[in-house]
């Protein structure tokens, strides 16, 4: 993703999309079977929980300056 700067508020909310995200990818990782769908799905867990611990990061670094 961009390292674009975003305000608290746009940050919480992408927060709580990617968050949704994981949580669908992982019911759909529990219902499909097949290992391409299965590798497909892990990649898209670990890209999700990166750009999760990379905004968390920039929420953090923002409410201390706050």
């Amino acid at each position: 993703m961009s390292d674009v700067l975003l305000t608290l508020p746009e940050i919480d909310k992408r927060i709580a999309a990617i968050r949704e995200n994981l949580r669908e990818l992982i019911e759909q990782a529990a219902a499909f079977s097949g290992a391409a769908d299965e590798e497909r799905t892990s990649e898209r867990i670990a890209d999700q929980e990166e750009e999760l611990e990379r905004l968390t990061k920039q929420r953090d670094a923002l409410s201390q300056k706050s």
